[in-house]
């Protein structure tokens, strides 16, 4: 099956995989250098900037304008009959006055699966781009879009075949899709199933609705009432500020919880003890006990982050709409892990050894959080090149949020694990000074390494690491910071959150976000500028080419 990106046309002139599995920690689309067996998408077009100017201005940047040029040029965009398979999902208007205008493919109002145009307009309504992908055999061939296996039929397939248990923290969700998988169009119900449990899911399950087989699936966990002021220790004993409630009961008298209600329009931070499922509390303002520690380090951190991206980049918590955000600390046993699950936070205590409790790491907070950010922006697929860019803006956000460095997880390795030489679970500034897992090293250059260049791609299947989402995820990681180092922390988080956020679409691979990452450095900075000459130069410096 092809997918397409459509060709953006420009108008305008202007947590870890490693000797003791460091690198699922923080928990494509498609490449060059995939192997014959990855046949999902592989033949994927590269998208080319064309850079003219529109001969006619647009009389408004709406969706209905966006539609007629989309169906009025598809020569230059690929797209076949746009009045009839794209479906309007919204219009917005960013900081810069630009106006973004996005459209899911669809066949008989029937969603393809990872399909996704969006059309920008300068802030004078001029048409300037068009970007994203589709899927151009979904509309060439007729696709039957009526099911004959139940909804709940789907769902209880879904949930054997990823062996959930049998009591779920949430009901499963399911819609619907064209699935273009292994070159055939598959008309499935896209089915998420969420828990947490000895092996924590978060799985998307596309079940074929025709013959109710499973067709795809994975595993998208994403490792890595009147407030009073409390001041509690963290883990590694340094002094936090948190905001906490004073709640008064009838039993026990007052206490304190672990709830933040004090920003306007959020709807709270939250953290909870895993082993309960409860909000922690504390019979005093003064949380010091050791066992409480982690909560409070998951409670200032997700703060933290909270404000990073409301000052630096005006959001609203992870869906810029003031979603509550929860935290779970205490999970499991000796779990050196955490994840982001698609609706919370989650860290484990580690073992002591190679890992002390993850909510110790600001770096490993940000990352967690902005795979919701993420996930409620470019919802970049959790596998092959897509995958990766998903855990590098978790891992390139992670070290804005904590910017003493450009290392992620320093503050969370435990004393076997820096006596073995592992101060860190990835270093965006010198990836290769880490070592992959071993089952990885035959996919790679044979060097063993963490790459830091495309020559040392992983060619990793599906089956391991997603196909190489938090191994791959070095390459851009190494690019963003060589742009940091010559423009700083400041331009590099304005440009990558910019291309997140406007440009990148579910199934973007990395010479797209290249493109687009270039393009939000001129979008903001102006083109010629030395902003986007070195975003251009750290792309070419780690072999992402246009």
């Amino acid at each position: 099956m092809k997918r397409k990106y459509i060709v953006p046309v420009l108008l305008s002139s202007a947590l870890v995989a490693s000797s003791f599995t460091a690198s699922a920690t923080l928990a494509n689309t498609q490449n060059s250098h995939e192997k014959v067996e990855k046949t999902w998408n592989e033949k994927a077009n590269v998208p080319v900037f064309v850079k003219e100017k529109i001969a006619e201005k647009r009389a408004a940047s709406n969706a209905s304008n966006a539609l007629d040029y989309l169906a009025n040029n598809e020569n230059k965009t690929g797209l076949k009959n746009a009045r009839k398979n794209l479906k309007q999902k919204n219009t917005e208007k960013d900081s810069l006055g630009m106006t973004h205008v996005s459209f899911s493919q669809s066949v008989n109002d029937v969603p393809v699966e990872g399909a996704e145009v969006v059309v920008h307009y300068s802030k004078n309504d001029e048409l300037v781009s068009v970007t994203g992908s589709h899927f151009p055999e979904a509309v060439a061939k007729s696709i039957d879009t009526t099911p004959t296996v139940s909804m709940i039929k789907a769902v209880q397939s879904a949930k054997n075949s990823v062996d959930a248990p049998d009591e779920l923290e949430y009901n499963p969700t399911s819609e619907l899709v064209v699935y273009p998988f292994d070159g055939k169009n598959h008309l499935t119900y896209k089915v998420n199933v969420n828990f947490l449990g000895e092996k924590p899911g978060n799985w998307f399950v596309f079940i074929d609705a025709k013959s109710g087989e499973v067709i795809d699936q994975y595993n998208a966990i994403m490792h890595a009432n009147k407030i009073h002021q409390s001041v509690g220790t963290g883990v590694l004993g340094g002094q936090r500020k948190i905001h906490t409630t004073k709640v008064k009961q009838p039993k026990s008298g007052t206490v304190f919880s672990l709830s933040d209600e004090s920003h306007e329009g959020l709807k709270g931070i939250y953290t909870l003890d895993a082993n309960d499922g409860e909000i922690m509390i504390n019979n005093s303002a003064s949380w010091k006990d050791e066992y409480l520690r982690p909560g409070v380090d998951a409670h200032y951190n997700s703060e933290q982050v909270y404000e990073y991206f409301n000052e630096q980049h005006d959001r609203n918590s992870l869906d810029d709409n003031g979603m509550a955000i929860i935290s779970y600390v205490h999970f499991g046993e000796n779990y050196n892990n955490a994840f982001w699950n698609g609706r919370q936070m989650t860290y484990g205590d580690g073992d002591g050894l190679f890992m002390v409790p993850l909510s110790a790491g600001l770096d490993v907070a940000a990352h967690e959080m902005t795979h919701g950010v993420i996930s409620n922006s470019a919802n970049l697929q959790y596998r092959f090149e897509s995958g990766a860019l998903n855990e590098s803006f978790a891992d390139i956000f992670g070290t804005l949020v904590d910017a003493d460095d450009w290392e992620i997880g320093e503050d969370i390795m435990g004393p076997e694990a820096k006596e073995d030489g592992r101060v860190s679970l990835r270093s965006l500034s010198d990836p290769s000074k880490y070592k992959v897992k071993v089952d990885y090293v035959p996919y790679g250059n044979g060097e063993g390494n963490y790459p830091s260049h495309m020559d040392e791609f992983y060619d990793l299947p599906r089956s391991l690491d997603n196909g190489g989402v938090h191994i791959n995820s070095s390459i851009t990681n190494h690019a963003a910071y060589l742009i940091g180092e010559e423009i700083g922390k400041e331009k590099l988080g304005k440009i990558f959150y910019r291309a997140l956020t406007i440009y990148l679409t579910p199934t973007s691979n990395f010479s797209e976000a290249r493109k687009l990452i270039v393009q939000s450095a001129v979008d903001i900075y102006g083109e010629g500028s030395a902003e986007v000459v070195a975003t251009a130069n750290g792309f070419d410096s780690v072999g992402i080419y246009e």
